[in-house]
């Protein structure tokens, strides 16, 4: 019998989160990331600047990443990144949510991530624990029921049913939206949890897991909000 069981699902990046905040020259509120950065030098002082683009405007704006800090207090290859439009850096900026809070604007992350996980290969109704890692490639949240609709493949009501029964444990709560790595417990209806509820889970049996051959492929889903 199997009692290391796992498998993984992977909240991949779709596109970066739009912000929101109203533009200055017409009635829209929704900004896309430009790409670019802007680094502004006065003698050993530097400003920087995250340049946003309204999307119904294509007005350009500024978010203050850095104001008047000294060149020798940002590290060299942060500055070169700067510099240069680093698309890892655009993105990390984009998505920051102490930047979003500093300067007053919210960040939507509606469509901007899905959830990936592996062909099946473990049955739920196997009585050995399951263990879900959950890993996140960027901080947008995912309500945790759609995450398990999602990655079992099962019905909001089956769902439901399993977390009611003991047979799912969670480090949140149902209705909760996570943004960070987390693991979760999948139980099968042979478990102890599963034999205190007298009523079993009225759902089909199904799978999830990692595959073992390279014919198994993995597979996506809209993570949602």
């Amino acid at each position: 019998m199997n009692t290391n069981r796992k498998a993984l699902w992977a909240v991949r990046q779709s596109a970066l989160p739009t912000v929101v905040r109203p533009c200055p020259d017409c009635s829209g509120a929704r900004h896309r990331a430009s790409g670019k950065i802007r680094v502004n030098a006065s003698g050993k002082l530097l400003d920087v600047w995250l340049l946003l683009s309204c999307a119904s405007c294509d007005r350009t704006s500024k978010v203050p990443v850095h104001e008047r800090v000294h060149v020798s207090s940002l590290e060299p290859a942060r500055l070169v990144a700067f510099e240069n439009n680093d698309p890892g850096v655009v993105r990390e900026l984009t998505m920051s949510a102490s930047l979003a809070t500093k300067h007053g604007y919210r960040l939507d992350w509606t469509g901007t991530s899905e959830v990936e996980t592996r062909t099946p290969l473990y049955a739920l109704d196997d009585p050995t624990p399951l263990t879900v890692l959950v890993r996140f490639d960027l901080p947008a949240p995912v309500r945790v029921e759609r995450l398990l609709m999602l990655g079992l493949g099962l019905s909001r009501g089956a769902v439901r049913g399993m977390v009611r029964d003991g047979r799912v444990h969670l480090p949140f709560a149902l209705d909760a939206k996570a943004h960070r790595d987390f693991d979760l417990t999948v139980h099968g209806p042979g478990s102890v949890d599963a034999a205190r509820q007298p009523r079993p889970v009225d759902a089909e049996v199904s799978f999830v897991g990692m595959p073992e051959s390279p014919h198994q492929s993995p597979r996506s889903a809209a993570a949602g909000a």
